[in-house]
């Protein structure tokens, strides 16, 4: 397993293993794969979010920060409006970089792993008005051996750390053979790449 740090801060954690069998190759020793190599994980998030909410009469208005692509330094800024309620329906989004301004739904279920997301907005530099849609897993990942998820973390009332990480990853296996000139014993180790892509930062003071 690698543990990858930012530049000058860098660690490993690798582990070793003997084969029962000395003579037995796997393909992945024939590829000259070690474990480190087939196991790894990103510790140093790409985007840093920062958000101030306020909580106003059954609203939440939220200031968020966003810091991400570190190597050119690209910034955002976004002005977020939607109602407390649990079923809340919408909510409202602002851009002044952009001059985007939006108004999306809720996630509406379409089937058992599926939602549908729809929203108008208006784009004050081009002038131009739209429709958009997104569907989605609910699944958080792009495939069956993919998860994306995020997970938060109250540190006391009013301030939550909440980090966004992704995991791609293919089961190990073990098979073998008896009498057809296969191998008795073979083993897949399989594959991990982790990483985490984002640490929000969230600040909230209700009224």
């Amino acid at each position: 397993m690698r543990l990858c740090w930012p530049k000058g801060f860098q660690s490993e954690l690798s582990y070793a293993f003997m084969a029962s069998n000395p003579n037995h190759r796997t393909e992945e020793s024939d590829n000259s794969s070690s474990l480190e190599d087939l196991y790894s994980i990103n510790v140093v998030p790409s985007e840093l979010f920062f958000k101030f909410r306020k909580e106003i009469q059954g609203f939440r208005l939220g200031l968020n920060l966003e810091f991400f692509n570190f190597e050119v330094n690209e910034f955002e800024t976004k002005l977020v409006l939607k109602p407390l309620a649990h079923d809340r329906r919408w909510k409202f989004i602002f851009e002044p970089i952009h001059g985007d301004i939006r108004l999306l739904s809720k996630k509406i279920p379409v089937a058992k792993y599926l939602n549908l997301q729809v929203g108008v907005g208006h784009n004050f530099h081009t002038n131009a008005t739209g429709w958009k849609w997104k569907l989605s897993t609910s699944l958080g990942g792009d495939g069956i051996s993919q998860i994306r998820n995020k997970t938060s973390v109250s540190l006391f009332p009013g301030f939550d750390v909440r980090i966004g990480w992704r995991a791609e990853y293919i089961f190990p296996q073990i098979q073998g053979a008896v009498g057809t000139g296969e191998p008795m014993l073979d083993m897949d180790f399989g594959r991990l790449r982790a990483s985490i892509d984002r640490v929000e930062t969230i600040l909230t003071h209700a009224s």
